[in-house]
């Protein structure tokens, strides 16, 4: 088992990548009493055109099959795992995202019991064609809700007219047209090509003797049978830089509209360090734009053009990104043409050092706050390596960005044809 350690942070992290491929990283907290575990596997939503493990030609799933297979792994021929975890005294959790699925649970008390229940139903699938149908209607409730969402439509609004081809544009969950087609059989062709032990993470954070910890999850999985395995192979049709619809508004049910601008990632290709620096840069960016401390988000709400709901966003992974700024308002046009006047002015605006070392050190300041959440590292430190990141580079990478690094990146993603809005207004 390797350690490394994080002066900085003061942590130390133990890892080891077991037999069966599946990495396995523990970080003990010194006076935490709980203990929070993610199993989680590299296969999201966007992965919807694959070679299944033992084949060679591609096949195509229906859109939101990694949703429907999370909601499924928890059913299993005894009863609902749920009710195992909460028997065991643990709260237990999973959530599907563009890249991975992840299952979760915390407890204080039954730690490895609750880890063998974790790694058991999530290695081993029971899918029948009888609860795949029943399960249709429940994620079928579950879209309608979702397409009644003011601010769910709004979000996958502005990515639908960014994205030509790419399948980030759709649904997490899929229609309701596209999960009729889900059957038992690719729900099992789905689980043995991304459910492989080498395409998984488990990460475990919180009260631990870590030798005793990596010596009981290896006694698990040295039980277990797995295929041989294989590079996982997906396909993704070319995506254009720019955006697919500068522009839509959507009539709906509510007191308020909303508006929301976005910025299509032009060189979504980045990996490891160079996405982190890339992803940090984009976010002390629009913090300089649009924090609360900055000028133009109290001139924003002088003006009445936002309120409490006004947020920015950076999402950055290999093969998609894009920025997100807006919330509600009164004047969607305004806040619109206005975001847009502060976005591109940026590209040409001076702004000074001790703006920029304001910014880092808010971040700086915000990222220790977050490592005192196991639930925020566990989730974190995975979705990083899943890109060759480090979750635990992050302080130094902010402290090494200059005003050289943010005028670039501002010229970079701050493109016209990258620019695309989506607004929700009263019916």
């Amino acid at each position: 088992m390797r350690e490394i350690v994080f002066d900085q942070l003061a942590e130390k992290l133990y890892y080891e990548q077991l037999e069966n491929g599946l990495k396995v990283y523990l970080l003990p907290k010194e006076g935490f009493h709980k203990t929070y575990a993610t199993f989680t596997t590299k296969y999201g939503s966007i992965d919807n055109a694959f070679i299944p493990l033992g084949k060679k030609e591609f096949l195509t799933v229906p859109d939101g099959i990694a949703h429907f297979l999370e909601h499924k792994l928890f059913e299993k021929e005894h009863g609902d795992v749920f009710q195992d975890f909460s028997k065991q005294g643990a709260s237990a959790n999973a959530f599907t995202s563009f890249t991975r699925t992840a299952y979760l649970f915390s407890s204080t008390t039954q730690v490895e019991k609750n880890l063998e229940t974790l790694l058991n139903f999530v290695q081993e699938p029971y899918f029948t064609e009888q609860t795949v149908e029943k399960e249709k209607g429940i994620i079928g409730q579950e879209i309608t809700m979702y397409d009644d969402n003011p601010d769910w439509r709004n979000y996958f609004g502005l990515i639908e007219n960014m994205f030509h081809h790419h399948p980030v544009k759709i649904d997490i969950a899929g229609t309701k047209e596209s999960i009729a087609n889900i059957t038992a059989d690719l729900l099992y062709t789905c689980y043995e090509t991304f459910y492989h032990p080498s395409n998984m993470l488990l990460f475990v954070v919180g009260a631990m003797d870590p030798d005793k910890m990596m010596n009981f999850i290896k006694d698990n999985q040295s039980k277990k049978e797995f295929k041989p395995a294989e590079e996982i192979s997906r396909h993704f049709e070319d995506e254009p830089a720019t955006v697919a619809e500068e522009k839509k508004v959507l009539k709906m049910n509510v007191h308020t509209s909303k508006c929301l601008v976005g910025l299509k990632e032009v060189s979504p290709n980045r990996q490891g360090t160079e996405l982190l620096k890339h992803e940090l840069t984009v976010n002390i960016i629009l913090d300089l734009l649009f924090g609360k401390s900055s000028k133009h988000y109290k001139q924003l709400y002088e003006d009445g053009l936002i309120d409490e709901t006004f947020s920015f966003d950076y999402t950055g992974e290999k093969g998609f990104g894009f920025a997100m700024i807006g919330g509600d308002t009164e004047k969607p046009d305004e806040l619109e043409a206005q975001l847009k006047k502060i976005l591109f002015q940026f590209r040409n605006e001076a702004f000074y050092e001790d703006e920029l070392n304001r910014a880092k050190k808010k971040k700086i300041g915000s990222f220790l706050r977050a490592i005192n959440s196991p639930e925020f590292i566990a989730n974190q430190f995975t979705r990083y390596a899943f890109n060759e990141m480090d979750l635990f580079e992050v302080i130094p990478q902010l402290e090494k960005i200059t005003s050289e690094d943010v005028k670039r990146v501002a010229n970079e993603i701050l493109d016209e044809k990258a620019f695309t809005v989506f607004q929700i207004v009263p019916k």
